[in-house]
């Protein structure tokens, strides 16, 4: 079954385009089920029954998972049992009437704009480390990308006369997105001053962020970063990996962008998506009104 796993991660990898992070994701989860399999000495993907696959998120439920975190291996192994059917390795699929557990629905984790301005003025740019924190910060809220997208930049993605960068996206998605002057300092100060120190091994190394190693920056090493800086600033609000990029659209959305402006930044497929945050800046503008208007 380990083969069968390696052979569907090249599939996605090969087919599907996605990301690294997300093929990391459909690993973990397949390899705590291949793992789960093992104990009830199941060796063969066609000796997999419903009942294996129910006792198996069963056990994710109880051991006190969060819904989100089952939902996703629920995905990853519909997904994973789809391939082998589809190619021949299953005649029946277990996984076909798997049920998803009800998502609750959380608005989107965003800073207030005097905590973002904060978080962003932490870093110290008199090393080369804290040059490249402080660009990483200025240019994931300048441009709302995902911290995938982030990390994967190269330096070549990066038109400093324009402003803009090429973002690439899942599915392999191109997206030209514009950042402003703040961002433009703190990147053009860590590209002059900072990314050849950190310049170790490689000097063809094309990523745009480089970690002490000379290597490109990790999205755990990103959420390390972003924590201590939190700390530091004295942030008490929770920050997940997405906060700066929720925090650009709740922002952009509360200054009157348009919507569809603010999704086409976002890469988002749907508007449904993005429309969320119009219940974020809502409740500003709440407040906004109560303080305002004479008669409030």
């Amino acid at each position: 079954m380990k083969a069968q796993v390696e052979s569907f991660i090249q599939y996605l990898m090969n087919e599907r385009a996605l990301s690294s992070s997300t093929l990391e994701s459909y690993g973990r989860d397949l390899q705590g089920l291949l793992d789960y399999l093992e104990q009830q000495s199941i060796a063969n993907v066609a000796d997999v029954g419903r009942h294996h696959l129910s006792h198996y998120l069963l056990r994710l439920k109880e051991s006190g998972r969060k819904t989100s975190t089952v939902s996703r291996h629920i995905a990853s192994i519909r997904a994973f049992f789809h391939y082998l059917a589809v190619n021949g390795y299953i005649q029946l699929n277990p996984a076909i009437y798997i049920e998803s557990p009800k998502q609750e629905k959380k608005e989107p984790s965003v800073l207030s704009m005097e905590n973002a301005g904060q978080l962003l003025e932490t870093p110290q740019p008199v090393t080369a480390a804290g040059k490249r924190d402080k660009a990483m910060l200025e240019l994931l809220y300048a441009t709302g990308i995902r911290v995938s997208e982030l990390i994967s930049l190269n330096v070549d993605s990066v038109n400093a006369q324009l402003n803009i960068i090429r973002c690439v996206g899942s599915g392999m998605k191109e997206r030209i997105i514009p950042f402003g002057r703040m961002a433009a300092a703190a990147l053009d100060d860590y590209l002059s001053n900072g990314r050849a120190e950190l310049l170790r091994q490689s000097e063809d190394e094309p990523a745009l962020f480089l970690n002490q190693l000379g290597t490109r920056m990790t999205r755990q090493g990103f959420w390390k970063m972003v924590k201590k800086y939190a700390k530091e600033a004295g942030i008490s609000d929770e920050i997940t990996p997405h906060t700066l990029r929720h925090s650009f659209a709740a922002h952009l959305l509360e200054n009157g962008a348009d919507l569809r402006a603010v999704q086409e930044l976002l890469g988002h497929a749907d508007i449904s998506t993005t429309q969320r945050y119009t219940k974020v800046s809502k409740v500003k503008m709440k407040d906004i009104y109560s303080n305002a208007h004479p008669r409030a």
